[in-house]
């Protein structure tokens, strides 16, 4: 019986701990260079910006996000390598996330 529930304790420790660890990678940012990201993801950067500034860039699981400041917000944008748009989010909330976890 000890054997069994110490077995069963450890798989679940096992498993809680790669869950953590997997969501941890599953958000890892890369900066990148303006120089090493495709010229298609540039040019629908640039038609997102609209004006706007583009502040940096990151690469995260193979897509690339490119954070622009406009019209008095911060925006990320993750496209594909194609230069296809992805998603949009407003980067205060992603920041303010990163600072509840700290």
């Amino acid at each position: 019986m000890k054997t069994t529930n110490l077995l069963i304790a450890t798989v679940v420790s096992a498993g809680l701990a790669f869950g953590v660890t997997a969501q941890a990678k599953k958000h890892e940012e890369e900066s990148i260079a303006q120089s090493a990201v495709p010229a298609a993801v540039q040019k629908a950067a640039e038609a997102e910006a609209k004006g706007g500034k583009i502040l940096k860039w990151e690469k995260e699981e193979g897509n690339y996000e490119v954070v622009i400041e406009k019209s008095g917000k911060q925006w990320g944008i993750k496209m594909e390598a194609s230069g296809k748009v992805l998603s949009k989010h407003d980067e205060s909330k992603e920041k303010g996330e990163e600072h509840e976890k700290k």
